[in-house]
């Protein structure tokens, strides 16, 4: 896999991302494609696995809850998930 693929990647929205790596699967699956070309659309799926992973892990470290006070109204807000 090329850096250019992985730059490529690097701007893909996690929908598009996303739905080129059920292209891949769908491809991988029916088993037409040659063993060539199978290695190396498996390692663009990978790259594209670990792209949406990466977004996923950012929006999950956006999400934020809101704090309320006695009266209900918002405060302010914290992390969704504390660990």
């Amino acid at each position: 896999m090329t850096d250019t693929a992985a730059t490529d990647i690097a701007t893909y929205s996690f929908e598009k991302a996303v739905a080129e790596l059920e292209s891949i699967v769908a491809r991988l699956e029916r088993g037409d494609v040659a063993l060539d070309e199978s290695i190396s659309i498996y390692e663009r799926g990978e790259l594209l696995k670990k792209h949406c992973e990466a977004l996923l892990s950012a929006a999950e470290n956006r999400i934020e809850k809101i704090r309320l006070d006695r009266a209900g109204k918002p405060v302010g807000a914290e992390p969704l998930d504390k660990d």
